[in-house]
């Protein structure tokens, strides 16, 4: 056999490409779904962290700012530690992105406050300097949208067991749990619970009076997103 193949090239070029690709299968392949399981710490959005998502992408924010910090010295001197496939799990679809206008945000939770996001989303050049960020005043009259933020999280929970109800291990080693409404109306409560959180940290007082409404305006819940990016 081995006599044959040596003597003809092209049959023992194919079967070595062929040992070779099955060899590379199974080595690339288990560490490859290893690595895309959500890593301990990553949790599912909660419904107004998705919805805050939802503000994110209408608004295109991702056009100016990627959510993929790559394993450079200076990338993750500036924005933490570089980015693991398992932390996107429960991201649908991905925000990696290319450009950068503005500063990568996928660990920007861990180092701005919702005061800050506040005063930036109102007067960005006001917080920084040269900034050329437009102003995103509507976000804090216009009303978030939970029901399609209910709607993809029955949606993920259903085909893809996102693990809605159920204990996620945390990095400390304790759980947490996400919750998931029964119902449209229960989703919009919890959200409102978190969002009266995010507003209590606010000084627009517009924006304190609409969610003692019952109301979210945007704002709120793109804040609870980027607050969640760490």
């Amino acid at each position: 056999m081995f006599h044959w193949l040596e003597k003809h090239p092209f049959f023992f070029a194919v079967g070595v490409f062929l040992v070779i690709s099955f060899a590379g299968l199974i080595e690339i392949l288990p560490n490859f779904a290893q690595a895309s399981r959500p890593v301990i710490g990553t949790a599912p959005y909660s419904t107004l962290e998705l919805t805050g998502r939802h503000v994110y992408i209408k608004n295109s924010c991702n056009a100016c700012h990627s959510q993929l910090v790559r394993p450079f010295k200076s990338e993750t001197d500036r924005y933490g530690h570089y980015s693991l496939s398992g932390e996107y799990a429960y991201d649908r679809p991905f925000l990696w992105g290319s450009k950068r206008t503005g500063p990568d945000l996928w660990r920007v939770g861990n180092y701005r406050t919702t005061d800050w996001h506040e005063n930036h989303m109102k007067d960005p050049a006001g917080v920084v300097p040269g900034s050329i960020m437009p102003a995103y005043t509507w976000m804090f009259t216009n009303k978030a949208d939970v029901d399609t933020a209910y709607a993809e999280q029955l949606t993920v929970a259903q085909f893809f067991s996102v693990p809605y109800n159920k204990p996620v291990p945390m990095k400390d080693g304790s759980a947490k749990v996400v919750k998931m409404g029964n119902s449209v109306a229960e989703a919009n409560a919890l959200a409102l619970a978190e969002a009266q959180v995010i507003a209590a940290d606010m000084k627009d007082q517009n924006v304190k009076d609409a969610v003692a409404r019952g109301e979210i305006p945007e704002i709120v819940a793109l804040i609870a997103y980027l607050n969640s990016l760490k």
